[in-house]
């Protein structure tokens, strides 16, 4: 016993010292929240007389480049892409393209250079250096907006010219270059003193000008002079997160101007081609470009003359066509040699006639469509026959004949129980019509408990022709019977419409908003939008002495966007840097409306002069700004002993 005692006691001071150990770690010691520390840079920053076009920066720590491709700037912009790279407390930068004299280089950093363990950034650090005796230091900044909806763009490149002519932007590479953030910011730094004109440009083959008509464009047609004033402005320290330590008001210089906008755009210009044609079934023929057809391709027949032998049906914009063969002499062929004749567009912008020789195969065999008919008619027969044996007086030696049922034309009628007040009523087919019996359409109100006939019209769309639109003097809560007779729509392949009743109900005026709208500094020319949560035009009215309504809003939730529309054509149009035509211009109300059932609203508060990169709300702003990292001092909230 004394033995096994003896022995514990040997194993306690080990035993302690296990224990010891597994309580937990030791506390690693306060957080890195301070960002890494140039301590040289060779050549030395703002260095003058520079020879070499290699840069090495020495770190206080371990650093990382993050994402340096999209971050990292080089002014004046390098046609050879330069080297940059890091290892351990150095980052090294090569460039490629010969040096100029007496020019100012910037390597614009952003916050690029992390360090290695928390992450935390050496912020808005630009290298500088010039091959000449001085150091240019104007800088511009700005906001590149999409033109059409003033969305920020991120990653797009804004570029000077010092020639001010406007050939210079097709001719010329930027002398000086950066590019926007999430927010749709640039600032173009170490410049000279002198005037220049702004450009934006998404350069798709990186040359630095603009030379494809794909290009998304933007330019200023003022002249800007960099200056530089003194300056104050706040400095917040973050506690944490959500928490303001102190603010505390800090001289600088400002750079000046700072307030750019420039608006992009696409010129109204796509290629144009065949991008794919179909045939399914063997009478529809559908033929999808890459743009609009301003004027229709022709279509002929090898071997045959197709000239009377189709209907033609084509989308809104004309880039899709689809041609209904009438003849079944024709379609029962299993492929078809055609030669399609249109005008087509190369990405020089030059438009050239082409002819495509095109075979085009269904994608089921005639016969083995025949075949299926064949099938459904047997079956349809031999269950005719089994209904007839079953009935009284069957007589085997007087057998009726099946005759199949004159073919259904399907169609699909649009109103419901619970109509809009601006719903238009519609029907639509498979396939064209062959004919409409309008007469045999009507409308009846429902009076207590009677029906009364209402005048209607029924029209073809001015765009589907398979559809039909219905109009009446609808009125709120009131009960509609809408009737067809049979056969009052026939196909154009033999399909007749069955007899067809609806019942439908409009809504009550109560349940809608009435939303006037004013806006000071706009006449005749406004087209007023109300946006939904997604930015998405839903009801739209044009102003009349700076004014419009909006009746029958659904409550909810909207925005509002208002197009200048200069040329009266009822839309928004890009703009043409040739031509020296800019896109119309778009404005968005500051805020949201929130509309509600019973009310009559009137806006008139719209500030159209307001800063374009202030206009649209945040939340209907799909571009969104990356989170901004801030200091949040969190070795605060721990105790270290």
């Amino acid at each position: 016993m004394k033995r096994v005692k003896d022995f514990i006691m040997s194993l306690l001071p080990a035993l302690v010292l296990a224990a010891c150990a597994s309580i937990g770690s030791p506390d690693g010691g306060p957080y890195d929240e301070e960002p890494p520390v140039l301590l040289k840079a060779t050549p030395a920053l703002n260095s003058t007389g520079v020879t070499v076009a290699d840069i090495t920066l020495e770190f206080d720590e371990n650093v990382t480049l993050q994402n340096a491709f999209e971050n990292v700037v080089v002014s004046p912009p390098q046609f050879e892409m330069p080297e940059i790279k890091y290892s351990g407390k150095k980052v090294t930068v090569e460039l490629f393209d010969t040096l100029k004299p007496n020019t100012t280089y910037s390597i614009d950093f952003g916050s690029a250079i992390v360090d290695n363990n928390e992450s935390n950034p050496y912020e808005n650090f630009a290298y500088v250096f010039s091959t000449g005796e001085t150091v240019d230091t104007l800088a511009v900044s700005g906001t590149v907006l999409n033109a059409a909806d003033l969305e920020p763009i991120k990653g797009m490149m804004v570029g000077l010219h010092s020639c001010l002519d406007d050939s210079a932007f097709n001719t010329l590479p930027f002398e000086r270059v950066s590019r926007t953030d999430s927010r749709g910011r640039f600032t173009i730094k170490g410049i000279a003193p002198g005037k220049y004109r702004v450009y934006a440009l998404s350069d798709a083959n990186q040359n630095f000008l603009f030379d494809q008509k794909s290009e998304k464009i933007a330019w200023s047609s003022a002249v800007v002079e960099p200056f530089a004033v003194p300056a104050v402005r706040p400095d917040t320290v973050w506690r944490d997160s959500t928490t303001i330590d102190t603010i505390r008001m800090v001289n600088y210089t400002r750079f000046m101007p700072d307030d750019i906008v420039l608006r992009a755009f696409n010129e109204d210009f796509v290629t144009q081609y065949l991008v794919k044609h179909t045939r399914d079934p063997h009478n529809k023929l559908s033929f999808f470009f890459a743009a609009p057809n301003d004027e229709l391709p022709l279509l002929e027949g090898l071997g045959f003359d197709l000239s009377d032998a189709y209907v033609l049906e084509t989308s809104a914009k004309r880039d899709t066509l689809v041609y209904w063969l009438k003849d079944s002499l024709l379609y029962r062929n299993d492929t078809l040699a055609l030669k399609l004749s249109y005008k087509a567009i190369e990405t020089t912008g030059d438009a050239i006639d082409r002819t495509d020789t095109l075979y085009i195969s269904s994608r089921k065999r005639w016969e083995n469509v025949v075949k299926q008919q064949r099938k459904k008619f047997e079956e349809d027969e031999k269950a005719f026959m089994r209904r007839a044996k079953s009935l009284p007086g069957y007589d085997e030696e007087n057998l009726p004949v099946y005759t199949p049922p004159t073919k259904e034309l399907p169609l699909r009628f649009s109103g419901s129980s619970s109509m809009d007040l601006t719903a238009v009523c519609t029907f639509t087919f498979d396939e064209p019509l062959l004919s409409v019996d309008t007469s045999a359409v009507s409308v009846e109100l429902k009076v207590d408990t009677l029906w009364t006939p209402v005048e209607s019209v029924l029209r073809q769309d001015s765009v589907n022709i398979r559809k039909y639109e219905l109009y009446a003097e609808w009125r709120p809560e009131q009960v509609y019977m809408i009737k067809a007779d049979s056969a009052a729509f026939k196909g154009l392949y033999g399909g007749v419409s069955k007899k067809f009743e609806r019942e439908i109900k409009f809504k009550s005026l109560d349940e809608y908003a009435l939303l006037y709208v004013n806006i000071a500094g706009v006449g005749d020319e406004g087209i007023v939008q109300l946006l939904n949560s997604g930015g998405e035009a839903v009801m739209e009215s044009r102003t009349s002495n700076g004014g419009c309504t909006f009746y029958f809003v659904k409550p909810g939730i909207y925005y509002m966007r208002l197009i200048f529309d200069a040329n009266g054509n009822g839309k928004w149009d890009t703009g043409d840097y040739a031509k020296g035509i800019e896109p119309e211009r778009v404005s968005y109300y500051h805020h949201s409306l929130e509309l509600r059932a019973l009310f009559e609203y009137t806006q008139d508060d719209w500030d159209i002069n307001a800063p374009l990169n202030e206009q649209k709300p945040l939340e209907i702003t799909k571009q969104k700004p990356d989170k901004e990292r801030r200091k949040q001092n969190r070795n605060a909230t721990r105790n270290f002993k």
